[in-house]
């Protein structure tokens, strides 16, 4: 290796950067007051972005952070999966070894994909199913290494060069960028905005985090002149000529990396024979170097990014002094450099290294990589063996030797794949299907799959038992094509996933293979399903149709099990429950225990939705399973659906308890979507048990967690329904609409549709839009309520009641024949829906209580029967709202015994309203006390505005629903007094206000602002 060596090209003195070196000394500041940053650098090649992040690492590590640098690696046109994260972390754990041991303490094999230093990476298993949660899982754990390693000191994590990022690397930074909220961190990127082109895989992530104002965007410009002469001065260690620097400076267009060459060409007396085009100016020095030197030169460019010097020193065919006399030319002459960890070496800048890569004849491209590639099969140790797959795929290939290519990446597929860079290992796999038909077909006999991925089938002499070879039956097209659409969808390229999907189908066509052709069918369901092209059924039912009458198999297993997943979310069924249970029994089968788990899972909330509570238990045995299995791929589920059967039947405590846990395991496991649904469905158990706060703080956190839209809109439901009992209306509709747009209408449920048409018919009903709520309650009913859903119907009905109740006072906007049809329908529903639990039979008895209120049909026993069901129940909203309605009742009969008991219900349930901050609760309560004329505190009354007028309170009562336009008899009916006592208190006021109608003493009370327009036409709202 060499020792130190001349640079005379670069400037030793740091030039201008003011504004962009603030910014960044600004983030380092606030990062180490606790709030993470997140910074992009852009700038064309060669304007300084290099020497920028070098001198504010700098100072940062001058002040105290810990610094760790990482680039992204180019192996020909291929990059590393997460080499510039691998790179950084090895260099943290460098400088804080303990430290990143503990923060990684549990997840040590799961981290191992991206720094193989801490634990050993876990094999691939043909079973594994935790697909995208997977990916999800590991980037998880990397964001919070990150936060644990930055909690108690400044650490910034620098990345470079992400023109060159492969697509894992730049997922796991917007993950990152999206998701870190605490620590003293700073993560900042760097990229050459010059290469960005429409088409350029890196151009969408910029998008993206133009929209997240946590990131700050800092774009490099060119040098000014004055900028460029201070450059120079640095290179020449002395004053330029003004006239020098005026030419270098029209030259260079102030791009720094230009402005070092033709200074030094200059000062070379070479600057004469440069030419304007840009490949000869970053050539010329290249070219005048010894021969010797520009081979070597030639050789690195070719390398990757950075080239070992043992590798080099195998391949370059030197012999050791006249290597090293060659690479120190290269140095002196600033065109290599050697790289961080003194083992190698790398261009000075990318720019040279292109120019000298483009330079090279085709057959000499495809000579050196084969170099490349027989030196590293000779001696696997010349590279880190992190790199070797990959690099030895990347050399072969571009060799165009298929016969060596397509084992090489077929092995870096299956490297890819155990360090979840899903998006290298479909890149790969797609090239392996590119090299197939090419590589001779005995070479193609010596390959065999290392597994089959999730429950993709082995081939049929294998199934059929029939005689074959004993060694593993040789991989075939087809076997490629699966592994890659499991790939892509588990990178989220789902369109390029079903492409491969829907030729394996065709391909299929052609050879009696019902199991794979099954296989393939249910992948395409998913696909179908996750770009929105419709709910996945017909495909699902291609599928059931291929296995029917087949033996039991892991594929049979699978159909069955999806087939009763999307059942019990869309259909719910004895058909649903019937495939349930054939998953389940031939998962057990052919021991597929994840498949199993899944399906008993799905069996369990299709009992509780039958009315059978055999299903809790089963449902529990489940979650015990998988945690007792450390089970990724069904924690997630099972922390999901169990506590939604527990709130289903009104064990909503219970609920909370195991979603507690929920929390605790996929936030450890890093289970972001699976932690999203987590937060929906607590926020709606501490709704039920009165916990708003909570509740309201659960769905935001379910907004924020959540990297898919349907948990969004599950939280979305619940802000609606919190808003809704606040009296915030608006605030209600606007979590309405955000509610309909992240479910979107290509894939209906019943538990998406249901809840979302309860809240649009109660938003309709409390803006008095009775008409458009009875249409949003016809269409529910047109739709019917399939089996298992009346958690979701029996709302739906009872808010359909309660809005016929409070309007029964007004005249029917369609007419009486048309309200007494719709009150009819609504009974026949109530009639048929079922119950199955104490919380349902509860609303059944408090619907048809409100319906029997809308017919103007009061009971006191028939609300004390009500309220009593909700006593037994944990819900404190909902018994406040049947309180209430019982108070009424018991006002309606008359009697002080009735009047003492109504008295107190009303202050129970005002003392709940305001516990909760339901206003309209609040408000319906004070109000029916005012018209019973009961005092529901000790503090003597407010002083009365309409005592000027020397009203008494009863004729201001009266007053109020003069001037929402009631008659005597409605007035009668709503303070409880006869219709004649209701006219002498008319005549009363008529005559104090000193006027001669009705609608004058409602002009009156308006002039005076008696009473606000909310209070005009209000009944009791519950």
């Amino acid at each position: 290796m060499l020792g130190p060596v001349e640079s005379r090209s670069v400037s030793p003195v740091f030039v201008g950067r003011t504004t962009e070196l603030e910014t960044l000394d600004d983030a380092l500041a606030r990062a180490t007051a606790g709030e993470p940053q997140a910074l992009v650098i852009g700038g064309e090649a060669g304007v300084g972005k290099t020497r920028l992040v070098e001198e504010f690492a700098g100072a940062a590590a001058r002040a105290g952070a810990v610094v760790a640098l990482g680039g992204c690696v180019e192996i020909g046109a291929d990059g590393l999966p997460f080499a510039p994260f691998s790179t950084a972390l090895r260099a943290l754990r460098r400088q804080l070894p303990d430290e990143l041991a503990a923060a990684a303490a549990g997840q040590e094999d799961e981290l191992a994909r991206l720094l193989p230093e801490v634990g050993e990476t876990p094999a691939v298993l043909g079973a594994d199913r935790s697909g995208e949660e997977g990916m999800a899982r590991l980037f998880e754990l990397t964001a919070r290494l990150l936060e644990r390693l930055a909690a108690h000191r400044t650490v910034v994590v620098a990345l470079e060069d992400l023109h060159w990022a492969d697509a894992s690397t730049r997922h796991l930074l917007t993950y990152l960028f999206r998701t870190l909220r605490t620590g003293r961190l700073v993560v900042l990127a760097t990229y050459r905005s010059d290469d960005i082109h429409r088409r350029h895989p890196l151009r969408p992530l910029l998008a993206e985090l133009d929209r997240l104002r946590t990131v700050r965007r800092i774009e490099l410009g060119r040098f000014t002149r004055d900028e460029v002469g201070c450059q120079i001065a640095g290179i020449l260690a002395r004053e330029p000529d003004p006239a020098q620097v005026d030419a270098i400076f029209e030259r260079s267009d102030g791009n720094a990396f230009f402005v070092e060459e033709l200074a030094v060409a200059t000062h070379e007396g070479a600057c004469d024979g440069l030419t304007d085009s840009l490949r000869d100016l970053l050539l010329v020095r290249v070219e005048r170097l010894p021969e010797s030197a520009q081979r070597i030169a030639r050789l690195v460019a070719e390398g990757g990014s950075t080239v070992e010097y043992r590798l080099l020193a195998a391949v370059a065919d030197l012999a050791e002094d006249d290597l090293i006399e060659a690479l120190r030319a290269a140095v002196n002459a600033s065109i290599l450099s050697v790289a961080p960890g003194d083992d190698g070496y790398r261009f000075r800048h990318s720019l040279v290294r292109e120019a000298v890569a483009d330079d090279l004849l085709p057959g000499e491209r495809s000579r050196l990589n084969r170099r490349y590639a027989e030196a590293l099969e000779a001696d696997p140790t010349l590279v880190p063996a992190g790199e070797r797959v990959m690099r030895l795929a990347s050399y072969w290939y571009h060799a165009h030797d298929p016969a060596k290519a397509l084992p090489a990446v077929l092995d870096a597929s299956v490297t890819a794949r155990r360090r979840r860079a899903h998006s290298e290992q479909l890149r790969l796999l797609e090239r392996a299907m590119e090299l197939w038909d090419v590589t001779p077909a005995d070479i193609r006999a010596t390959l065999r799959p290392v597994d089959y991925t999730e429950a993709y089938p082995p081939p049929l002499a294998e199934r059929r038992g029939e005689p074959h070879d004993p060694a593993p039956t040789p991989l075939r097209y087809l076997d490629l094509m699966a592994e890659a659409a499991v790939a892509g969808r588990r990178c989220g390229e789902r369109e390029r996933a079903l492409k491969i999907t829907k030729r394996a189908l065709h391909l299929l066509e052609e050879e009696q293979d019902p199991l794979r052709a099954a296989w393939f069918w249910i992948q395409r369901s998913r696909l179908t399903q996750a770009l929105a092209r419709g709910d996945g059924w017909k495909e699902i039912g291609t599928a059931q149709d291929l296995v029917r009458g087949l033996p039991p198999s892991e594929v049979h297993a699978e159909v069955l099990a999806t087939a009763a997943s999307w059942s019990m979310l869309r259909d719910p069924g004895p058909d649903a429950v019937s495939a349930a249970e054939r998953a389940v029994e031939y998962a057990r089968m052919v021991g597929a225990e994840d498949i199993e788990l899944n399906a008993r899972l799905t069996l369990g909330g299709l009992m509780v939705e039958a009315g059978d509570s055999a299903g809790l238990a089963q449902m529990y045995e489940v979650k015990e399973a998988v945690l007792a299995r450390g089970l990724t791929s069904v924690v997630g589920r099972s922390h999901v659906n169990l506590p939604s059967a527990l709130e289903a039947v009104g064990r909503s405590a219970e609920a909370v308890s195991i979603l507690r846990e929920g929390l605790r395991l996929t936030q450890e496991w890093g289970l972001r979507d699976s932690e999203a649904w987590v937060w929906v469905n607590l926020a709606e158990s501490l709704t039920t048990l009165g916990r708003w706060d909570e509740a309201a703080e659960a769905a935001v956190s379910a907004q924020r967690t959540s990297q898919s839209a349907k948990p969004r809109g599950g939280a979305a439901n619940r802000l609606a329904q919190l808003a809704l009992a606040r009296g915030e209306t608006a605030e209600a509709a606007r979590h309405l609409t955000a509610a309909r747009a992240s479910y979107g209408t290509h894939d209906p449920m019943p538990q998406h549709n249901l809840p979302m048409s309860h809240l649009a018919l109660e938003i309709a009903a409390a803006e008095g839009r009775l008409v458009d709520a009875r249409a949003e309650a016809d269409r529910a009913l047109d739709a019917g309520f399939p089996p298992g859903t009346q958690r979701y119907a029996w709302p739906l009905l009872l808010a359909a009641a309660v809005a016929e109740s409070e309007a029964r006072a007004l005249p029917p906007p369609d007419g009486p024949a048309a309200r007494t049809a719709y009150l009819r329908r609504l009974f026949d529903a109530v009639r048929t829906l079922a119950t199955g639990s104490p919380v349902w039979r509860a609303h059944e008895r408090w619907t048809r209580a409100e319906l029997d209120r809308a017919e103007d049909h009061i009971d006191p026993d028939t609300w004390s029967d009500v309220v009593t069901a909700f006593e037994a129940l944990e819900r404190p909203y909902d018994l406040a709202r049947v309180r209430l309605r019982l108070a009424e009742a018991l006002l309606t009969a008359g009697g002080d015994d009735e009047r003492a008991r109504a008295t107190e219900l009303l202050r129970l349930t005002r003392a709940t309203a305001d516990h909760l901050g339901a206003r309209p609760l609040a408000d319906a309560t004070t109000l029916l006390a005012q018209r019973a004329r009961l005092s529901l505190t000790t503090a003597p009354p407010a002083a009365d505005p309409a005592d000027t007028l020397g009203l008494t309170s009863r004729e201001r009562d009266v007053l109020r629903l003069v001037s929402a336009g009631r008659t005597n008899r409605q007035i009668a009916e709503e303070l409880f007094i006869s219709p004649k006592t209701a006219s002498v208190h008319v005549s009363n006021i008529l005559a104090k206000l000193g006027v001669s109608g009705r609608g004058e003493a409602a002009a009156v009370a308006h002039r005076m602002g008696l009473f606000p327009l909310e209070t005009l036409g209000s009944g009791t709202h519950a």
